[in-house]
């Protein structure tokens, strides 16, 4: 008997809801907090605008559109250049993400005049799957560094234990559990694979405790306010690029999980301004950028809650987490090991979700421009290939998805013309 599905629009009991809220905040910390920790500044902050931005995200799109936002790691080249060039520093990145944001704004407002009908001439199915396919492949890398698995001279035995014990409660969990456990797989195997770090000695009980003695009970968010200056702001927006094109991404492959077109309901005009006026309000008070997480978009793939309430759930937590200095603490104690093991599950579903969309839209690879488009994107986003513009760089994903672009475009303009001849 397949798991019963939590529908978008359905609020669980208080007893489901909490620990289901739970998993995803779990899911996107590891990442989340990673940015901040970047920019030496205070995640406390990141936290809670997170949590802001994901109920403002929440509100724009009606509440049709599951999605929590995390920060984002596509302004992290050009937030380090002006960090360490630009006499004020991070608050000059601020002014960066402001005026980035608020052109995404701008860019759905267009989107609203102009409609969406273009999206499926410039990224049809051959183009749109392998683009999919690549934001969890790409990611695969970071799951496995997180987990020590790679670019280490030798791997820890006691990490590797503590991977497999996570991935193993992850993957199995979702198969095996029945009941409402078989809902909450990510976060049961969050706390087995922590537990397991005790047993294997990776971490110290005696570490942690202190970690979460020393911690202060209550803290309150490091606000600040940015700086506009035209130079930063021009390193800043060639990201612009970067975020649309994995939004459009991210909010086709969730499409895919919850069985409903978001590109036409809520809208891609909804979700991108929500997304974007996020950022901006995260960078106005002294946080980073957000963006639609794909950790959270794993954790709906294998657990089947798209529920919005589960993940405003999550974003209210997030936001009392940026008070509360020891659960905060406690939570930053998870090795990467744990991290890892999650998301080397989660990417592979966001992976497979491109597939699917292969499959369902039933490609024809007797076709020879299919074959060319498929062939073409996947290479371009696993080959390493980047293109700087600016003080950033656009490679992986948001440079497949630019090639797919031109290509889509360019066989629609053959068509148009009459010059093209599929090799049936």
């Amino acid at each position: 008997m397949s798991k019963r599905i939590i529908g978008i629009d359905e609020r669980p009991p208080v007893g489901q809801w909490i620990p289901l809220s739970l998993q995803h905040m779990f899911a996107m910390f590891g990442a989340s907090v990673l940015v901040p920790i970047l920019f030496g500044i205070d995640s406390s902050i990141v936290l809670f605008m997170n949590g802001i931005g994901t109920l403002l995200f929440i509100l724009v799109t009606k509440g049709r559109a599951p999605a929590y936002l995390g920060s984002s790691f596509a302004f992290i080249a050009p937030t380090l250049y002006l960090i360490q060039n630009h006499p004020a520093g991070f608050r000059a990145a601020q002014g960066g993400f402001v005026a980035v944001g608020l052109a995404g704004c701008v860019v759905a407002f267009i989107i609203y005049k102009c409609g969406t009908n273009w999206i499926d001439i410039v990224l049809p199915p051959a183009a749109m799957g392998p683009v999919v396919a690549l934001i969890g492949l790409e990611l695969s890398g970071t799951a496995a560094e997180n987990a020590g698995l790679v670019g280490v001279e030798q791997i820890d035995t006691r990490a590797l234990i503590v991977f497999l014990v996570t991935l193993g409660f992850a993957v199995f969990g979702q198969v095996l559990f029945r009941g409402f456990l078989g809902v909450i797989p990510i976060l049961i195997a969050i706390v087995v694979g922590y537990l397991s770090c005790f047993v294997t000695g990776l971490v110290s009980f005696a570490d942690v405790a202190k970690t979460v003695a020393e911690a202060p009970v209550f803290m309150i968010p490091q606000f600040q306010l940015p700086v506009f200056d035209a130079g930063a702001i021009m390193v800043m927006m060639p990201v612009l690029l970067v975020i649309m094109s994995e939004h459009i991404g991210h909010q086709v492959v969730t499409s895919q999980i919850v069985d409903r077109n978001l590109i036409k309901d809520p809208g891609l005009h909804r979700s991108i301004f929500g997304d974007n006026f996020s950022t901006a309000v995260s960078g106005f008070v002294g946080s980073v950028p957000t963006t639609t997480y794909g950790e959270n978009i794993g954790v709906m793939a294998v657990t089947g809650v798209y529920s919005v309430w589960v993940i405003g759930g999550a974003a209210v937590c997030s936001i009392l987490l940026s008070f509360i200095g020891p659960v905060a603490a406690l939570i930053n104690t998870i090795p990467g090991a744990v991290i890892g093991g999650i998301s080397f599950l989660l990417y592979g579903m966001i992976g497979t979700s491109g597939l699917r969309i292969l499959v369902d839209q039933r490609v024809d690879y007797g076709k020879s421009r299919n074959l060319a488009m498929t062939s073409v994107i996947f290479v371009t986003g696993l080959s390493g290939i980047a293109i700087d513009v600016g003080n950033i760089q656009i490679t992986g994903m948001a440079l497949a998805c630019v090639v797919g672009m031109l290509m889509g475009l360019v066989f629609f303009l053959l068509d148009k013309a009459k010059l093209t001849n599929d090799r049936e």
